[in-house]
């Protein structure tokens, strides 16, 4: 007797049991019989028929529009039977998809992940949450023999693995030219001739990328098309915007970026914030630049960090906790 034939007879015997006794035990051996099938891999429109073999020998005097509407049944299963493989197969490459995700996600985080550094005049937070499980967004700090430290904030126009290849990128590129850390201007002509020879044309990267340097506690920048952040000036107790001019990396290989200079006094900062930051929504819509800088004035009086987490944390309970871009928020504040 080969497998099919000790299917039939198993499923005979189950189906008869029940038809008897129209118990919950038989009905547990049915649920039993189903898995098996399930790992044998039959397909729906198989156990319809196998339904239909074994009723036609225990009721060989079926009525025959019952009969018919077995036919009926049958011809639909296969149907669904197709469209259900095709189902399983696309949820298994979903699947397959989302773990090769959650590994590329935890490859990002483990290889832009960077410490703050820590100088004695100088007070530093930092905060990067996605949107989603890879982060569009980077930041990078590096502190050099003299306490000076230079700083990068990012965001890649596009997102997803791409992004995060690219971004990788962009961090061994500034890890390999050391000696241009001190001009802005320098480092990001040196990067936007890296992305424009190795990033395809329809991404893009902006960036704003400073130095502070501790021993005259001068802030030197420049931008390639990121948001502006912001200056506070504690004398004035005002802020300012942190402008600055040039052109995205990757859309032509001969940019120059102008760079610019801030002297900073004791408790002066130097905010700077990714587009999630500033293109946030509530229920009442875009939340306004002079939004932001009303939250930073409501914390001022905490360290770097607790403001950067007080403004992350208020500004998603507007969002109902629901990021619709990548967040990054860095302050630099010259300690009195």
């Amino acid at each position: 007797m080969d497998d099919r034939d000790l299917q039939y007879e198993k499923y005979k015997s189950i189906l008869e049991n029940y038809l008897e006794e129209q118990s919950e035990q038989t009905l547990y051996k049915g649920q039993q019989f189903s898995r098996k099938m399930i790992e044998q891999q039959i397909s729906p429109e198989e156990a319809v028929s196998l339904h239909v073999s074994v009723l036609e020998e225990l009721f060989p005097d079926l009525p025959e529009p019952l009969k018919n509407s077995y036919d009926f049944l049958l011809e639909m299963m296969i149907g669904y039977g197709f469209a259900y493989r095709e189902h399983q197969s696309l949820r298994n490459r979903q699947q397959q998809l989302e773990s090769e995700i959650e590994v590329a996600a935890n490859m990002q985080q483990t290889l832009l992940a960077g410490k703050k550094p820590e100088v004695d005049n100088l007070d530093i937070g930092a905060i990067s949450k996605p949107a989603n499980k890879m982060n569009g967004d980077y930041y990078h700090f590096v502190q050099d023999e003299n306490d000076c430290v230079s700083v990068a904030i990012a965001d890649i126009i596009g997102k997803g693995i791409p992004a995060a290849l690219c971004m990788s990128m962009i961090k061994y590129a500034m890890d390999s030219a050391p000696e241009q850390r001190m001009q802005p201007g320098a480092v990001l002509e040196n990067l936007n001739r890296v992305v424009e020879q190795n990033v395809d044309p329809n991404m893009f990267i902006t960036m704003f990328y400073g130095l502070y340097d501790s021993r005259v506690h001068s802030f030197y920048y420049a931008g390639a098309g990121h948001e502006p952040g912001f200056f506070y000036d504690s004398e004035k107790d005002q802020f300012e915007e942190l402008f600055t001019k040039g052109l995205v990396l990757g859309v032509s290989k001969k940019t120059s970026y102008r760079e610019y200079q801030r002297v900073l006094n004791g408790n002066d900062m130097v905010i700077m914030l990714s587009d999630g930051v500033t293109e946030c929504r509530s229920s009442r819509g875009f939340i306004e630049r002079d939004e932001i800088v009303a939250m930073i004035r409501k914390y001022i009086h905490l360290s770097a960090q607790e403001i950067v987490d007080s403004v992350y944390k208020e500004l998603e309970r507007l969002q109902e906790f629901e990021l619709r871009d990548d967040f990054t928020l860095l302050i630099l504040r010259r300690k009195v």
